[in-house]
């Protein structure tokens, strides 16, 4: 999931005489030039709106949400914001989303743009801040998506296609009755019968296993309304290359991590504009879809005294179960300031007897349990990350790939059965995330009566004597 650091030096003594004695006029969100938001549950709401938008101005602290992939928000700054290496941390600017904790993260890419020919519009060329994700296999460049307006003067589910032969829906949920496509009064640019967004897209880190307690983890650095606040009135930024909450918190950014379209690191001076986009592209089950919000930003001020952690690996996800004597690819990559190392290597260990990972960095397994996976620079084993998982047997895995329990009918009416059911434990949630209703050793000659609630989606959490399983249902 998210990488684990080790601290190489410790903050100066100094550094703290800053958190509570010195005062930055930091610099805040001037304008907001664009917003372009995919569907969602807070659209065409007061938190999906055009004021939504400019409530992020200032030095107070709004709400926008962007909603599903592609959304995005432009803004400025007063004054353009420098790449100053004397910045504490290399960062330039924070931009703050609202995640509660590290397990309610709702990632988004970010972009620069420097005005190079001076008219004083975001019409030149965006590039990206690659964060911990961009370099791994799983993440998708220019990745295209498209929504279809269902035309219902209520919430109803939006289509979506994308162009990797994928489709799907932001759903509705009881939360929000309102439509969820921007509307023509509140978004007139938006084409309203279907428009495309367009990005890099990140794989989602989305446990789903409890169903009210869903979780989305948080990525190493990068990526916005994906760090919790810390003190944002400290004129200290967080330090993104460690996991504790310093300084502001939120989501801190260098303009140095920008690529060009082929993934090339770029060399600016200064940026102009600032892009958010939603980047990935996941439903939340009851929670609705995964949708960024943000909230203000800022800039950084120089202070070249203030030294933390600046080295980092950062592991790609690998699933949390993962099957004995099967080849699993590993990826990890090497960071100094936010930028990869290219030179270093990274060495592998375990914890597990039976675990080989050959010079191509395949995994296998030969023996059940929990794997820690560890992965650290060969000139410095003091700086790594782990990784958890459990390995187990073929049968086992296999069972829960099987999908075995199937919902019918479905959508139902006034009853369901749970195919293949025996001695399950079953609840039932509905898009409050309330549990609804509870059946013990539920067999599959069981008919669950639902014909007291009401018409909607509902999540069943169904476990087994092994397994956890999340399934849909829908009452017509």
């Amino acid at each position: 999931m998210f990488t684990h650091t080790k601290t190489m030096k410790k903050t100066s003594f100094f550094l703290f005489l800053l958190l509570v004695g010195f005062k930055v006029n930091a610099q805040y969100i001037s304008e907001v030039i664009e917003y372009t938001p995919a569907p969602g549950q807070f659209i065409n709401t007061s938190y999906g709106n055009p004021e939504a938008a400019q409530s992020i101005t200032g030095t107070a602290t709004g709400l926008v949400s962007l909603g599903a992939f592609g959304g995005y928000i432009v803004f400025k700054f007063q004054n353009p914001v420098e790449n100053n290496p004397d910045n504490p941390y290399g960062i330039d600017f924070t931009v703050f989303g609202n995640p509660a904790s590290v397990n309610s993260a709702e990632p988004a890419s970010v972009f620069v743009m420097k005005d190079k020919n001076n008219n004083g519009l975001p019409d030149d060329t965006w590039y990206e801040l690659a964060g911990s994700d961009y370099f791994f296999s799983s993440s998708i460049k220019n990745y295209e998506i498209s929504y279809t307006n269902p035309n219902q003067s209520v919430a109803a589910d939006v289509p979506w296609t994308d162009n990797q032969n994928s489709s799907g829906f932001v759903y509705a949920n009881d939360f929000h009755t309102q439509p969820y496509y921007p509307n023509s009064e509140n978004f007139p640019a938006v084409n309203q019968s279907e428009y495309t967004l367009s990005g890099t897209k990140i794989e989602a880190a989305i446990d789903l296993s409890d169903a009210a307690n869903i979780k989305s983890y948080r990525r190493a650095f990068g990526y916005a309304d994906n760090h919790t606040r810390g003190n944002i009135n400290s004129p200290l930024p967080d330090n993104p290359y460690t996991e504790d909450i310093e300084g502001t918190g939120g989501d801190a950014f260098d303009i140095s991590w920008a690529v060009d379209e082929n993934g090339n690191y770029v060399d600016l001076n200064e940026a102009d504009f600032i892009k958010v986009q939603c980047a990935v592209n996941a439903n939340l089950a009851w929670l609705g879809e995964l949708s960024t919000e943000i909230t203000r930003a800022l800039d950084v001020a120089p202070d070249a005294s203030v030294n933390g952690t600046e080295d980092m690996v950062v592991i790609k996800d690998l699933p949390k179960k993962i099957l004995t004597n099967t080849p699993y690819q590993l990826e990890a990559f090497a960071f100094h300031l936010g930028k990869i190392i290219p030179t270093e290597n990274i060495i592998w260990t375990t914890n597990l007897a039976g675990t080989v990972i050959n010079e191509n960095n395949i995994l296998n397994v030969s023996e059940v349990g929990t794997l820690v996976l560890t992965a650290s620079f060969e000139s410095n084993p003091d700086i790594f990350a782990n990784f958890v998982t459990e390995v187990t047997e073929q049968a086992d895995i296999e069972h829960l790939k099987q999908d075995k329990y199937k919902i019918y009918p479905n959508p139902a009416v006034s009853y369901f059965q749970i195919k293949n059911s025996k001695n399950l434990n079953v609840e039932m949630y509905n898009s409050y995330g309330k549990c609804v209703k509870k059946i013990l050793d539920c067999s599959e000659t069981d008919k669950i009566n639902i014909e007291t609630l009401s018409k909607g989606i509902y999540f069943l959490k169904i476990e087994d004597k092994n397994n956890s399983f999340i399934k849909k249902v829908i009452k017509n």
